[in-house]
């Protein structure tokens, strides 16, 4: 205590669970600040990837399939997943094997250049739900 407060530094613990606890003699204001700059310089460097989404329903139009293929497209070159989902409501449930998986490997089959199929076609409740994600 009596050479930090000689030099006018801190003294910082540094390994409590130590025996004996190990102590250095250190700027601890100096200290914090080094250490914000290097979280913060972390943080610009990390990237975030998003989950976007794209719905579909089974009777859903070849034009309007192949437009949202050029969404999913767009959303793979920002790095982001997407969760493709096709919904089905009332009676269309009974087409959930057949035309639902079905258009969910055409649309794999369209996108498989572009991206990695993280997770097959899956039924969750009354959705047929499929991952992908960028290469």
């Amino acid at each position: 205590m009596r050479k930090a407060i000689e030099h006018g530094l801190d003294l910082v613990e540094v390994a409590a669970a130590a025996d004996p606890p190990v102590c250095r003699i250190m700027d601890f204001d100096k200290y914090r600040y080094e250490l914000s700059k290097k979280q913060k310089e972390a943080k610009k460097k990390q990237t975030v990837v998003e989950t976007k989404e794209i719905k579909f329903r089974p009777k859903t139009e070849e034009h309007d399939l192949n437009f949202k293929i050029k969404q999913i497209k767009k959303f793979l070159q920002q790095k982001n997943k997407v969760k493709v989902t096709m919904r089905f409501r009332g009676r269309e449930i009974v087409y959930a094997q057949t035309i639902g998986l079905e258009a969910m490997r055409k649309i794999a089959d369209l996108l498989r250049e572009d991206c990695v199929i993280q997770q097959e076609p899956v039924m969750e409740g009354r959705q047929l739900v499929m991952f992908v994600g960028p290469k």
